[in-house]
């Protein structure tokens, strides 16, 4: 078996969630991402996959409020190995966005990303493509119109290069009935929320509709404790300072069984955290994280014979594009199989 582990931070310098809204200044933000870039290298660095890699955020980060110099530094930081820059937007907060402004927003990031050679394209030429991250999880306007307002933005999405979507399992009513799969939107692009129903992909059939989308684990935590009674909750793939991650949780991933039918043995486990929380930073580079990938690499726990692979959440899609293909063995093998950067960033 082998376990293919991505995580997609919200990456946030402004910290919104903590400050009711209002963005801490852009020094403060500096100060921010240099430790950030300092401290995350220093505590996960020694614990590597089959390959040799460490565990590497994909850094969706906010559309709405990048600042050219914390991009710049954050591209650098990816192009040294430690990760990779994706787009993530909130939008439609305090009114309905429109379908133009998501687009032109969307286009800047998009171009900004691009120009900093952070985004991916097929085959490593041609038109940039990325991955996406819905903020306030309100993907394609399923949240019953807060915090987004654009029936159409899938469509948006797919025209503006978007090759995947990397927000679900999302909390609440945004979430679709569809759960603890990888694929293709079966209702027109166009609609609300098109993405609630979907095709698995399948070994032997090409995907032909991007974005796709690739869902997290869900669940229910039957062994959940808090202060030790039980405390039974929802199992949905976040790590934070309250859910740090452990060897349990890990066979509760595995358990959702997230694959491309016909490849079960390569299981998908796309994670989720806010990377700048302070509260959280035990499962970033703490104990907490530091402890669990000493158990994860070092050997197999609870008798569960696997393989791990650290992947970005692009290398996730070129793993899941292999399998339809119908290519087996190694899934590290596949990292670049489709969707390729324009400079690989260094092996580390």
């Amino acid at each position: 078996m082998h376990l293919l582990i991505g995580v997609a931070d919200h990456f946030e310098p402004m910290q919104r969630e903590e400050t009711f809204g209002a963005a801490v200044d852009l020094r403060e933000q500096q100060r921010r991402v240099e430790r950030w870039c300092r401290e995350y290298p220093a505590g996960i660095e020694p614990w590597r996959d089959q390959e040799g890699q460490p565990l590497r955020h994909t850094y969706f980060y906010p559309a709405e409020d990048f600042e050219d110099a914390l991009l710049d530094r954050m591209a650098e930081f990816c192009h040294a190995g430690w990760g990779e820059l994706e787009i993530h937007l909130h939008h439609g907060v305090d009114a309905p966005d429109t379908a133009e402004n998501t687009e032109s927003t969307l286009v800047a990031f998009r171009d900004a990303l691009a120009a900093r050679r952070c985004l991916a394209r097929e085959g490593g030429s041609g038109a940039a493509r990325y991955g996406f991250v819905h903020g306030n999880w309100a993907l394609a306007n399923s949240d019953h119109g807060r915090f987004c307002g654009v029936d159409r933005e899938m469509r948006i999405l797919a025209e503006t290069g978007c090759y995947a979507d990397f927000t679900l399992p999302a909390p609440g009513t945004a979430h679709s009935g569809k759960i603890n799969a990888i694929y293709e939107c079966l209702l027109p692009l166009g609609e609300r929320a098109p993405h609630r129903s979907g095709r698995r992909l399948q070994v032997g059939r090409v995907p032909e509709t991007f974005p796709m989308i690739v869902q997290g684990p869900l669940g229910i935590d039957f062994l959940r404790r808090r202060r030790g009674w039980p405390a039974p909750g929802i199992e949905a793939g976040e790590l934070s300072g309250a859910n740090p991650p452990s060897m349990r949780r890990l066979g509760l991933w595995r358990d959702a069984a997230i694959s491309v039918q016909g490849r079960s043995d390569w299981i998908f486990i796309k994670l989720h955290c806010h990377g700048m929380m302070a509260r959280d930073e035990p499962a970033m580079f703490g104990a907490s994280i530091r402890q669990f990938l000493r158990e994860l690499v070092d050997g197999p726990g609870n008798g569960i014979e696997y393989q791990v692979h650290f992947v970005t959440t692009r290398e996730m899609v070129n793993v899941a594009l292999a399998a339809c293909a119908g290519l087996r063995g190694n899934p590290g093998e596949y990292r670049e199989y489709h969707f390729r950067l324009a400079e690989a960033a260094v092996r580390i």
